[in-house]
């Protein structure tokens, strides 16, 4: 943001570099307060949603909720430990008064469809608030999320990149990098199906983290599928994605999933284990074909090697390859009529948005996925032309279509994800290997209204063996637009992904 952007209501703070460890400390020491915060959000939302189009509901309970953290504070009382910190929340996330439209105008009675009104919030929505975050509002999305490109055909219009204007802002969390990028809020959520977090925070300079599947909860969240969808923080630093992590990760009883992540969670945080040491001695994975048989363009590949460089002075070395002599590369499918995407593990999104729509309550305006197809049969996504018309391609989806009361067996998927994660396990086992590390994009972000896709190098192998990534700044294009690293790890090593990010960060070579 420029000088000229800020109001004067947001001149009594950085909004585009505050912290949430500043935020504590400005809070604890009376230097401000939430409710002077929350205005100044506010006032920049006011200022740049126009153009950015990140923010599609305002949550006029904002300020009453900064005031109350500000009440509470003075009286002596506990608070969570993200308190007056403002965020934003990705549209299809249930938060009660709000309607979950997906982007789409058929779920939206403000372009003519119907509202789905959730009874109770999404267990992440509910943890946010049980942080004592200030929910700012929700944010913009692609319709059914089905794109990690752009949200171009959203009801609401499209969300434009922050960090490059006329480049994709990243999908489907659009709305919710945006929203981070131009200071409306610190930190946000997204979530992730094929790249919805990577995707966005690369697109605009930011730090996404993708968890294991089960770490954080996902019901009351429009899926597109359960065996794959995953909720994250976007944040502008390690540190405040750390701490978002912190409050989204663990059990939950409505996503019994999540039971796995019983004794996976560091005790001390996400955030305690963060030092400029944390590539010092690590072995780190390098890209190359045989993860993926795609090349880097000479940009990218330029931009990668002065990354290495960054990483060797941190103290890390480096393995070429790592997978090269495995079938790994060998196990991505794209779906057709899918150039580049594979969407195996998604024929459950029946039986998924069957379970979702029960979730909303007994005065929901949807109850089944029969009446969801029956209320959408204008624009049936499964239909050719549809948003999600790959799907019929998929091995297992007309048998998963026949009664979406009953989960399906999915064969080919739970296959193909055991043969995932049995190569990453022994190629990380032989090569002793801390982490890998990828330019998460082969080439710089399309143009905006292009309707060409981002060319992304571990969409598809995280999300179908449900790894974590961990995306951070590297450098830019000579265009101006951002180039990022991926960390990628095994199952449940956030905590080291993280520490991994954090270091590098602090190399400040972004």
């Amino acid at each position: 943001m420029t000088e000229t952007a800020k109001s004067p209501k947001t001149a009594a703070f950085d909004l585009d570099s505050l912290t949430i460890a500043e935020i504590q400390a400005g809070l604890s020491t009376g230097k401000f307060t939430a409710e002077a915060l929350t205005e100044a959000c506010i006032a920049r939302i006011k200022a740049l949603n126009g153009k950015y189009n990140a923010i599609i509901f305002e949550n006029p309970e904002a300020l009453e909720s900064a005031r109350a953290i500000d009440r509470r504070r003075a009286a002596g009382e506990a608070l969570g430990p993200l308190a007056g910190v403002p965020v934003v929340i990705k549209d299809p996330m249930d938060m009660v008064g709000f309607p979950t439209t997906a982007g789409w105008r058929l779920l939206y009675s403000g372009t003519g469809g119907v509202d789905l009104m959730p009874a109770t919030d999404s267990p992440v929505v509910a943890r946010m608030r049980a942080a004592d975050t200030v929910i700012l509002g929700k944010t913009n999305v692609p319709v059914l999320s089905h794109t990690g490109s752009h949200a171009n055909d959203s009801w609401a219009g499209p969300t434009i990149n922050v960090a490059v204007e006329d480049r994709v802002p990243g999908g489907s969390s659009a709305g919710t990098a945006s929203a981070v990028a131009a200071g409306m809020c610190v930190v946000g959520l997204a979530e992730e199906t094929g790249g919805s977090i990577q995707n966005p925070a690369s697109a605009q300079g930011l730090v996404g983290v993708k968890p294991t599947i089960g770490l954080v909860p996902n019901a009351g969240v429009v899926p597109l599928s359960a065996n794959r969808d995953v909720v994250g923080p976007i944040a502008r630093t390690v540190k405040d994605a750390a701490y978002c992590l912190d409050a989204l990760a663990g059990y939950s009883p409505e996503d019994p999933k999540t039971l796995a992540s019983a004794g996976k969670i560091p005790v001390e945080g996400y955030a305690a284990g963060l030092s400029p040491d944390g590539l010092q001695g690590k072995r780190i994975g390098l890209y190359g074909p045989g993860w993926r048989d795609q090349p880097l363009c000479p940009e990218t590949e330029a931009l990668y090697a002065q990354a290495q460089a960054v990483l060797r002075a941190a103290g890390a070395e480096l393995i070429e390859d790592p997978f090269a002599g495995t079938a790994f590369a060998a196990l991505r499918e794209p779906t057709h009529p899918l150039p580049n995407f594979d969407a195996r593990g998604m024929e459950s999104i029946a039986y998924d948005l069957e379970c979702y729509l029960r979730r909303l309550g007994p005065d929901a305006a949807l109850k089944t996925f029969a009446e969801f197809a029956e209320a959408t049969a204008a624009e049936n996504p499964f239909a050719p032309g549809g948003v999600l018309s790959f799907m019929p391609s998929l091995p297992d989806f007309v048998t998963a279509m026949e009664n979406p009361s009953r989960p399906p067996e999915l064969p080919e998927f739970i296959a193909l994800k055991a043969a995932y994660l049995q190569i990453f396990d022994d190629v990380f086992a032989k090569h002793a290997l801390d982490a890998l590390a990828f330019p998460q994009m082969r080439q710089e972000l399309p143009g905006l209204h292009s309707r060409q896709t981002i060319q992304e190098t571990t969409v598809g192998e995280l999300n179908i063996a449900g790894l974590p990534g961990v995306t951070v700044p590297a450098g830019k294009y000579a265009s101006g637009a951002p180039f990022e690293l991926i960390f990628v790890g095994p199952l449940w090593s956030e905590a080291h992904l993280l520490a991994c990010a954090f270091a590098f960060e602090q190399m400040d070579c972004a």
